[in-house]
C-alpha cells in the first residue's frame, strides 16, 4: 500500500557550500566529492580551516598598522587635552562595536543551540537504526539456530522411532526438506555484522565531542559578554592596569575566534559535501558487505523498488506452515502407535510456533519504512539543523574577531589617553607650597622648613605697625577677590581645599612669582588698605 513519506532534499546552502572551492597543500584544485579517505581531499580540508589562520594575520597586521600610526602620529598632551571630541569618538566605537559582538553573540547562541540540536537527532537515528540491526541479527540467528540444532534433532529421533513405518518417515523426509529450505533462506539474508561498524561507538563518540564542543562555544559566548562589561567599566574607571586586563582577554578572545571561524568553515563546507549526495557514499561504504540493491532499498525506499527479503521470507512462511500441517497430521494418525513420539512432536511444535512468530517480526524490521525513517531524521538533523549552525557560528566567529580588533584599538587609545593624563597630573612640583594637599600623599621633610603665609601676614602686620599708613589711604578700596579654586586651577575637583585669596591665601599671581617677590607684593597691597 503506498503511503505518504518524505524525500531528502538536500538545501541550498549546503548546494553553496559545496561549491567552494577545493585546494590541496600545493593550490591545486580538488574534486569536492567527499571522499575523506582521500588524502588530496583531507588536505583541502584542511586549507579551508586556514581561512581562520588567514584571517588572525591580517587582524594582527592592522593592529601593527595601527600602533605605528598611533606613534609616528602621536601629538602633544596640551594639543590632546584641547580636543575633548577625541574622547568621545573612542567613547562611541567602543559602544558601537560592543553592540556589534552582543549581537554577534545573539548569533552564536543561536547557532551553537542549532548545531548541538542536529547532532543530537543524528546520535539518536543511530541508535535507533543501531538497535533495529541488532534484533534483525538476533532474530536471524535465533531462527537459524532453532532450524539448525533443535528441530533436526527432534527429527532425527522420530526417524528411529518411525523406522517401521515408511509412510511416516516419508513425512519426516519432507520436514527435514522443509527444514533445509529455512535455513538455505534465513542465511542468504545479509549479516550487517560483517561491516565492522559499532554504530552505538560511533554515537557515543559523536556525542562526546558535540558536547565539549557545545561547552566551548558557550564558555567563547560568555567570555566576549564579559568582556563587553568589563571595557564599559574599564572605561568608565580609566584604570590603566584594568584596561591591561581587558586588552590580554580580548586578544585572547580575538584568536579563539579566528580559530572557531576556520573550524566551522572546514567543517560546513565537508558535511556540506557529503549532504549533496549522502546515498552515494553511503553505497560505496557498504559494498563491500552489502548489495546495492538492498542499499538503494533503504536509502530510498520506493515503491517502485521491490523488496529483496520478500521472497526469502515468503519461502521460510510457506516451509513453517507446512511443517506445522506434517506436525498435526503425525499427532493425530502416529501418538496412538507410537505414544513415545509425542514429545518430540510436541517439541517441534513448539519450536515451529517460537519460529514463526520471530519471522513476522523479522518481516516487519527488514521493512524500508523504518530504517529509512531513521536515515532520513540523521540526514536531516545533520544537514540542516547541523550546517545551518555552522553557518550562524562563523557568522559570529567572523563578526566578535572584526569587532573585538577595532574594540582593541579603541582600548588601547584610551590607554595612552589615560597615561598621558596621569603624566600631567605627575608633573606637578611637589616642593609648591601651594599645592593641593590631596595630590601630596607622601611626606616631605622640607615643608617644615618652609614659613605658611598666614605666619607670613602676621610678621608683616607687626611691621606695619611700626610704620603706620598716610591718612590719604583710608579711602582706597580694599583689593578685590580673586578668582576660586576651581578656576585657578582648571576646574579640577582635587584642588577644591586650596584656601581663598580673603582668609590669608596669596593671589593667583603667585604663581608667575618667586616666592619673595609674591610676599612682597602682598604685603604691599595690604599695607595701602590697612587703615590707619
Amino acid at each position: 500500500m503506498a503511503t505518504a513519506r518524505l524525500d531528502y532534499v538536500a538545501p541550498w546552502w549546503t548546494y553553496w557550500l559545496h561549491n567552494f572551492p577545493h585546494f590541496d597543500f600545493s593550490f591545486k584544485s580538488v574534486d569536492s566529492t567527499f571522499r575523506p579517505e582521500q588524502e588530496n581531499y583531507q588536505q583541502s580540508v584542511v586549507v579551508l580551516a586556514c581561512v581562520g589562520v588567514l584571517g588572525l594575520s591580517l587582524s594582527l597586521l592592522l593592529l601593527l598598522v595601527f600602533l605605528l600610526c598611533l606613534c609616528c602620529c602621536r601629538r602633544e598632551a596640551d594639543e590632546e587635552t584641547k580636543r575633548p571630541e577625541r574622547t568621545c569618538c573612542l567613547t562611541w566605537s567602543a559602544v558601537v562595536t560592543g553592540l556589534i559582538i552582543c549581537s554577534a553573540v545573539g548569533v552564536g547562541f543561536y547557532g551553537n543551540s542549532e548545531t548541538n540540536d542536529g547532532v543530537y537527532q543524528l546520535t539518536y537515528s543511530i541508535y535507533n537504526a543501531d538497535r533495529t540491526l541488532g534484533s534483525i541479527n538476533n532474530l536471524s540467528a535465533g531462527s537459524l539456530g532453532t532450524a539448525e540444532t533443535g528441530v533436526k534433532q527432534h527429527l532425527e529421533r522420530l526417524d528411529e522411532i518411525f523406522a517401521a513405518r515408511p509412510d511416516f518417515l516419508r513425512a519426516l523426509s519432507f520436514m527435514e526438506l522443509m527444514v533445509n529450505n529455512v535455513i538455505r533462506e534465513l542465511t542468504a539474508l545479509p549479516d550487517l555484522s560483517k561491516g565492522n561498524v559499532d554504530l552505538a561507538a560511533a554515537a557515543d563518540q559523536a556525542a562526546f565531542v558535540e558536547y565539549y564542543r557545545w561547552l566551548t562555544y558557550l564558555l567563547l559566548l560568555i567570555l566576549d559578554l564579559l568582556i563587553c562589561l568589563t571595557v564599559c567599566l574599564g572605561m568608565a574607571k580609566q584604570s590603566r592596569w584594568l584596561l591591561i586586563m581587558i586588552m590580554a582577554f580580548v586578544v585572547l578572545s580575538v584568536i579563539l575566534s579566528w580559530a572557531s571561524l576556520g573550524a566551522s568553515l572546514a567543517t560546513a563546507v565537508g558535511t556540506s559535501d557529503f549532504c549533496v549526495s549522502p546515498a552515494k557514499f553511503i553505497v560505496n561504504q557498504t559494498k563491500d558487505f552489502l548489495s546495492a540493491d538492498v542499499a538503494h532499498y533503504y536509502l530510498f525506499c520506493s515503491s517502485n523498488l521491490p523488496n529483496p527479503f520478500q521472497q526469502s521470507l515468503t519461502i521460510c512462511q510457506r516451509s513453517l506452515t507446512t511443517m506445522q500441517i506434517q506436525i498435526q497430521g503425525l499427532l493425530q494418525f502416529s501418538v496412538p502407535v507410537f505414544p513415545t513420539a509425542e514429545r518430540d512432536l510436541l517439541g517441534i511444535q513448539r519450536l515451529l510456533n517460537s519460529s514463526e512468530f520471530n519471522l513476522h517480526q523479522l518481516t516487519a524490521l527488514l521493512d524500508c519504512r523504518g530504517l529509512h525513517k531513521d536515515y532520513l531524521d540523521a540526514i536531516m538533523g545533520v544537514c540542516y539543523d547541523g550546517v545551518e549552525g555552522l553557518l550562524y557560528l562563523a557568522l559570529f566567529s567572523l563578526l566578535a574577531a572584526c569587532s573585538l580588533s577595532a574594540m582593541l584599538c579603541s582600548i588601547f587609545r584610551v590607554w595612552t589617553l589615560t597615561g598621558i593624563r596621569e603624566k600631567e597630573y605627575d608633573d606637578i612640583d611637589e616642593e609648591d607650597p601651594f599645592n593641593p594637599e590631596p595630590r601630596r600623599l607622601s611626606y616631605n621633610p622640607r615643608r617644615s622648613n618652609i614659613h605658611s603665609f598666614c605666619s607670613y601676614t602676621s610678621s608683616a602686620g607687626s611691621q606695619a605697625s611700626i610704620h603706620p599708613q598716610p591718612q590719604a589711604a583710608t579711602s582706597v578700596l580694599p583689593a578685590p577677590e580673586y578668582m576660586n579654586q576651581s578656576m585657578l586651577f582648571g576646574g579640577r575637583p582635587q584642588y577644591e581645599n586650596v584656601p581663598l585669596i580673603g582668609r590669608g591665601s596669596p593671589p593667583p599671581s603667585c604663581l608667575l612669582f618667586s616666592q619673595r617677590a609674591c610676599y612682597a607684593k602682598s604685603f604691599s597691597a595690604r599695607a595701602i588698605t590697612r587703615p590707619v
